[in-house]
Parts: C-alpha cells; structure tokens; sequence
C-alpha cells in the first residue's frame, strides 16, 4: 500500500501543495511548465527552487496575464465566474476525466462555503477573475498530481491556520477566514503560533477532498520527501509543507471504529433491512451476535465497523434506522493483508480471485458472487464454477 503523508505545521496552500507534490516526481520541473499549457488564458505557471533556515524545496506561483494573485496587497475585482463558468474551465482543459470531476469537486467545496459565509445560493456565488484561475489551476495541478502520485491512502497532519486578520476585497476579515473555517468543519486543526493567513480555502478544500484521516503519520517505509514553500516569509519558521511517500508492505496495520448497541424490539426485516443499509453505506464490516439483553429478554448484538473519522455518521444511520437510543465507540487496532484481484477466464466466464498478502501469509479465494453470476448464466452448479478457477488459477501461480 502506498501512503501519502501531508505535514502541515505552516498551513496548507494550492501553491505549497503543488510545488510539494510535485517535488516528489522525477520531473517535476518538466510537470510544472508543463501546467502553463493546459489551455488557461492568460495563465503561466513559475516555479523556483528555494532554501530557507536550511530547508530546501520547491516554491511556485501562478500568474494571470503577468500578474500574481495577491502580489500588491490587493484583489482585482473587474471580472468575475461562477460556479458554472468555472466547471467549464475544467471541462476544457486537455485532462482526464477522473482529475476533471476531483477539479470540480475541490470547486464546490470552496463554492458552498462561500455560500454559507455569504448567505446567498451556490449558483450566485462569484469568485474575482484572477483568484479563480489561479485556484483553477492549483486545484486542477493537484489533481493530475495525485492522480500521477497513486497513493492508496491520503493522511494529513493537523492544519495549522494561523490567527489575526488579513486584509482582502471585503475589507479586514478574521484568520481563518471565514470560508477557510467554514471548509475545515470536521478537520483537525490548530490555531499555532504564528499570526496570519497559513491555510487558505483552496488549500483547505485539496485537503479535505483528500485526506482520509488526520494526526500523526502512520507507520510506513519512507521512499522520498519534498517541501513545497509559500510566498510569505515569517521570522518564526520555514514557510513550507512537506509531502512525505511512504510503503507498507506485508499488510497494513491501522486504527478503526467499532460502533454497537443492543436491540431486542426489531422485527427481523426491519433490522435486517437496517444492516443492508449499513453496508451499502461503506461500513467495513456489519454484523449480529445472539446476546441477553435488560430483564432476561433475547436480544441481538448489531457492531460495526468503519473508518475512525466516518463513526460519527454511522452513529447516526444507526441511530436513525434502528431502535436504540444510544451507540457505544471504542477503538481497534486492525491488521489486514494487502489485497488485490486476478481475474481468472473459465470456460463460462472471468471470476475474480482475491489475493491476500502480508505478515508472512499469502492466501486466495475466488469471488463467490462472481462464480454465481456466471453459474447462473451458464446453467451449470457453482461448486463447478469454484473448482475450475481454483484449478486455473494454481496453475499459473
């Protein structure tokens, strides 16, 4: 598994996260001028190599007809896109269609804090011409970079958003912004020590659509590191986030939720129903165990597992579609080997066979809605279909 580790102890920019990101590359510098060609008008990207407090890394900045956004204080407010206008942009550019809706995606988080923030529809919110190419263009740069990168997982360290005030088209507006507040709801972060803007919005939107979870880097094999730096210098510290690519091999070991509560007045239907609800909203594992609930009564077990950041939102699917009245957490630590499919061709169609690799064990099974789909087409038994993929498949291991 290849895991993406982002430190952000000076914040999070598009910029820092562009030049970081790309630091990990073996031609970044090749993918960077390459960004000036993606059809934006006006657009060119700049990129330089940069050291400071003995920290070396990357440091680039976009600039819409010459100009950078932000360069002289100010925001230029002759020109203005919406939402709309701006997935259009994206639609345009010579990109794959996954960067393109992870683009528009990144978009509509900025766009529906601006909403709340200003109180109007997401489809009146306008962003000033150059502020949204130059989002555009670090958001789509991010993108096409995690698309090269193909981390399996994303985790982020707290956000530092700095504190004060900084001063834009709106007048004087309190550190985190309040679009950047409104986007990271949810997200760990810290207030540090280090006074002015360290997380903009568009920062805070790559990361939120990315990161999986927050904290401390997990346990990995490091392969490289890059530092990615931002236009402002502070006298406290280095202004740079680093990108840190990292391998588990032999499985994966990592923290998930167990949620549980004791039910004794469902119907079987009803709570079965529950339960396929449960999964089909991405729970890891749902399961009933025969237990003996308040007063004697027969009662059912029903525990989940999720991700460690996702137990809030199942809590309330369960609350809401059972009975209970309250859902008990607990943390675990869970080991599992890394996976992957072979897809084996029988006589009567492919059946996948899922590879199991990690802590010394290997071991496969074949994907048993696979061999009853083909089963069933085919009008043969599955115990047939079972055995001719396991003979296939032995075969050219």
């Amino acid at each position: 598994m290849k895991i993406l580790y982002l430190d952000c102890p000076m914040g999070a920019s598009g910029d820092m996260l562009t030049a970081a990101l790309a630091g990990l590359l073996d031609d970044a510098d090749s993918f960077l001028a390459s960004l000036s060609r993606l059809g934006l008008p006006g657009v060119e990207v700049l990129a330089e190599r940069v050291s400071d407090r003995g920290l070396s890394g990357l440091r680039s900045a976009v600039t819409v007809h010459g100009e950078e956004e932000g360069a002289h204080g100010h925001h230029h407010e002759h020109e203005h896109s919406d939402l709309g206008s701006v997935s259009s942009l994206i639609d345009s550019m010579p990109i794959s269609d996954g960067v393109k809706r992870s683009a528009k995606e990144v978009y509509s988080i900025i766009a529906d804090a601006e909403s709340k923030v200003h109180g109007k529809p997401v489809e009146l919110v306008h962003f000033h011409e150059v502020g949204a190419l130059d989002a555009v263009l670090d958001i789509t740069a991010v993108c096409l970079l995690i698309e090269k990168l193909a981390p399996d997982k994303i985790v982020a360290s707290a956000l530092t958003m700095g504190f004060g005030a900084v001063k834009c088209a709106h007048g004087l507006l309190p550190v985190p912004a309040p679009a950047t507040a409104e986007i990271l709801k949810g997200v760990l972060v810290t207030g540090g020590d280090v006074e002015g803007e360290l997380t903009t919005p568009t920062g805070a939107a790559l990361i939120k659509h990315y990161a999986v979870s927050y904290g401390a880097m997990p346990e990995m094999r490091l392969i490289r590191l890059a530092r990615g730096f931002g236009k402002k210098v502070f006298a406290q510290r280095a202004n740079c986030l680093t990108a840190y690519l990292g391998e588990v091999s032999g499985g994966a070991a990592g923290v998930v939720a167990e949620l549980s509560c004791n039910i004794d007045d469902m119907t079987g239907e009803t709570l079965g129903a529950a339960c396929d609800l449960l999964r089909a909203e991405g729970a890891l594992e749902v399961f009933l165990t025969q237990v003996q609930g308040k007063k004697g009564r027969p009662a059912v077990l029903l525990t989940l597992l999720c991700a460690e950041e996702e137990a809030e939102r199942f809590a309330g699917l369960m609350l809401a579609n059972t009975s209970t009245f309250g859902v008990r957490r607990s943390l675990c630590q869970r080991y599992t080997l890394e996976r992957r499919f072979i897809p084996v061709q029988t006589r009567w169609g492919s059946v996948r066979v899922k590879m199991g690799t990690g802590y010394g064990v290997s071991k496969s099974k074949a994907e048993f809605e696979d061999a009853r789909h083909v089963a069933e087409k085919a009008g043969v038994t599955v115990a047939e279909v079972l055995r001719e993929v396991d003979s296939l498949f032995r075969e050219n291991q």
